[in-house]
């Protein structure tokens, strides 16, 4: 323990806990850290090394336990039904089936989604209808043969704190200087600040040092504490930008690479029910570039709730949700600022017009951010996730206590208008309620977070100046007013010096000196670019969630058959019916591309038996595949575990499920989904794209 640990254990006994043991046993189960702190705080609350040492093995044995692991999901059934009842950790969602006008329970990883479940559960809890929550649920065994289920809820506790006392967290962090403070935010949140403040020899020169690159970390917490807030931040992969939004918070909920509908996202006219805004504190959107708006409506509504916070939808609906967008950028940063006429927007859905990219109240560079790696954990006491969130939680909804900071010291100058106002504004106040609850900062502290939040309303707006040929964007020199009088113009580091966001000067109408700027503006752009819009294999981490829609197995794996003459699979798990039709499919890919003469699978069986009765029907692929001129070897293992593909092209796919990563249609195969991969939802899985000499 360093002095830090020994100050916070102190001013907040009971609501701490060691973040590297949240990462060791993180490893075993893949379940959010606000679910695994709830269970630390539980067992390892002390620091005596021989009871932590205790309290880790009886977290891990109610992981064991109680957490079901996806490919576990017939032997915790089973389980149910010998013993009677069983206490599980999942994740719980309730959906109203209008044909039988009944509610059924479903549970991701116990793998049931016909679960009966008592009215009170849901009424107590709404959450569970829009996105579900994580929670102890005990679940008993239902023995009357004519019922049309197996399973019911007897018991169902939330896993988050029963009682918050906000002014004692106030007092408690008066305690702490700014800069411990702002070091124990970032420990409670996982990062280790000790990292930014020695950094690597290797990120010197690439990534800011000092608060800045805090402030980057504490910028992604935005949402979560600022309610009706519009965040958007882009950047390479393996930053961790949606960490924070599926990790940190119960009240919050992460949208993947799926379809962002009226009727989920805002309202549901038919139900006449509020879609996620009415539920959740953030809405983060990952891999934004991918989201899929059905109808228009969707994007006006969108904008109403953006800017004003309510919209109409036969009646008017108000709520306090933030958006958080994140998203990947595969371009050069230095050639994008560079272009007349690409973006640093670049990767936003077409839908995102210049309307919805106004109402962005700050864009955090996420190229400024490293690439995460074991050396940027937390390893010391930090305040439980759960404490922390329900801090955020309540100061989202109080905001009166920091109006007066905002009111004494911020003065903005002649180029900051309307909507910038606002954003800076929301953003101050964010900011202060992360590193200054008590809402009593320096001047010179509030100067630091006032300049930090108008550059990244500056970015936004660059943006926007430089792709509409008005000048409706063009006063991007937003600046403001020290204590001494002095005008600062706040600039954005990647872009203070490039010639196109200085390009309101040009504007029309053009004259033709200004045409010839904008000739030599024209010379430095980036090549087009619709060739990165192709699919192409690159090394990358992909994270799918519950939920998601969107994925094939061809958009997932043909840029990495492309040129493979052979391909081996290992699954342990292809043993039932569904999941050699799975397979099929994959091989039908192969056929389809073409190159491949040479298909290895390792997979395992139950059994003997049904080891001769997968033998016999892979057999029958095997012919198929031989009149399609590809060879298919199949072996049984008693011995593997991982699920990986390898391609003699020099890739190594890591799977988490493997290939059986779609929801289990339920016997109906009478429903959309069925037959278009990209439309059947996902469970949440991972894959790892790596590249391997051969």
């Amino acid at each position: 323990m360093d002095g830090l640990d020994i100050k916070l254990n102190e001013v907040f006994p009971g609501k701490v806990v060691r973040k590297d043991l949240v990462h060791d046993i993180k490893k075993a189960a893949n379940v959010p850290s606000f679910v695994l702190e709830f269970l630390l705080a539980k067992y390892c609350a002390t620091d005596d090394p021989e009871e932590i040492i205790a309290g880790k093995k009886a977290v891990l044995e109610v992981v064991e336990k109680n957490y079901v692991r996806p490919d576990e999901s017939n032997k915790a059934q089973s389980m149910v039904q010998q013993k009677g009842r069983h206490k599980f950790i999942d994740r719980v969602h309730v959906k109203y089936k209008e044909s039988e006008k009944k509610h059924w329970a479903e549970m991701e990883n116990f793998g049931s989604n016909r679960i009966a479940i008592n009215e009170k559960f849901y009424k107590n809890n709404e959450k569970l209808l829009e996105g579900g929550i994580w929670a102890e649920v005990t679940l008993g065994y239902n023995e009357i043969e004519e019922d049309d289920y197996a399973f019911y809820v007897e018991d169902l506790k939330p896993i988050q704190l029963a009682r918050f006392d906000f002014e004692k967290f106030v007092e408690g962090s008066k305690k702490f200087t700014t800069d411990e403070w702002i070091n124990i935010v970032l420990r409670s949140v996982g990062i280790n600040p000790e990292i930014i403040e020695n950094l690597p020899i290797e990120y010197e020169g690439r990534v800011p040092q000092g608060n800045r690159l805090k402030f980057h970390f504490i910028a992604r917490l935005i949402p979560l504490v600022q309610s009706n807030y519009n965040f958007i931040e882009l950047g390479p992969r393996g930053t961790g930008k949606s960490h924070f939004y599926s990790e940190f918070s119960p009240y919050c909920t992460l949208i993947s690479g799926g379809k962002a509908s009226t009727a989920t996202l805002l309202y549901n006219n038919a139900r006449k029910k509020v879609g996620l805004v009415g539920y959740w504190d953030t809405i983060g959107f990952d891999e934004v570039g991918n989201l899929k708006i059905k109808d228009t409506d969707t994007v006006q509504i969108m904008k109403d709730y953006m800017a004003k916070g309510r919209f109409s939808r036969g009646r008017e609906v108000i709520a306090n949700a933030s958006f958080a967008f994140v998203g990947n950028i595969d371009h050069s940063i230095e050639k994008l600022v560079k272009s007349s006429d690409q973006s640093l927007f670049i990767t936003l859905p077409k839908a995102f017009d210049f309307a919805i990219q106004d109402r962005f109240f700050y864009y955090l560079p996420g190229w400024e951010i490293p690439k995460m790696d074991p050396r940027w954990y937390a390893m010391n006491y930090g305040l439980i996730t759960d404490y922390f969130a329900e801090a955020f939680h309540h100061m989202l909804k109080n905001s009166s206590a920091y109006n007066g900071v905002i009111n004494k010291y911020m003065k903005l100058g002649k180029d900051v208008e309307g909507r910038d106002v606002l954003a800076i504004q929301k953003t101050c106040m964010a900011l202060l309620k992360i590193i200054h609850p008590d809402a009593d900062p320096t001047i010179e502290e509030f100067e630091e977070i006032l300049e930090y939040a108008i550059e990244g309303r500056r970015r936004v707006k660059e943006q926007l100046n430089k792709m509409k040929d008005d000048d409706e964007y063009s006063r991007v020199d937003l600046s403001y007013f020290k204590s001494t009088g002095e005008e600062i113009i706040v600039r954005c580091p990647e872009s203070k010096d490039v010639l196109a966001t200085k390009i309101e000067d040009i504007k029309e109408p053009l004259t033709p000196n200004k045409q010839e700027i904008k000739a030599a503006i024209l010379t430095e752009e980036i090549e087009n670019t619709s060739s990165a819009n192709t699919l192409d294999a690159k090394e990358k981490h992909l994270k799918i969630y519950y939920g998601d829609t969107g994925y094939s197995y061809e958009n997932l794996f043909k840029p990495y058959f492309i040129g493979a003459k052979t391909i081996k699979l290992q699954d342990p798990f292809l043993r039932q019916k569904h999941q050699i039709s799975n397979f099929l499919k994959l091989c039908e890919l192969i056929v389809k591309i073409g190159d491949a003469h040479r298909i290895i699978l390792v997979t395992a069986s139950d059994d003997k038996e049904q080891e001769l009765e997968n033998k016999y029907i892979f057999d029958q692929i095997a012919n198929s595949l031989f009149e399609n001129e590809i060879e298919l070897t199949v072996e049984f293992s008693d011995t593997i575990h991982d699920r990986q593909i390898e391609t003699s092209n020099g890739w190594r796919i890591v799977m988490g499920r493997g290939i059986d990563f779609y929801q289990s249609l339920a016997g109906n195969y009478m429903q959309i989904g069925a037959n278009d991969q990209e439309l059947r939802p996902c469970l949440e899985t991972h894959f790892d794209f790596i590249k391997i000499d051969k």
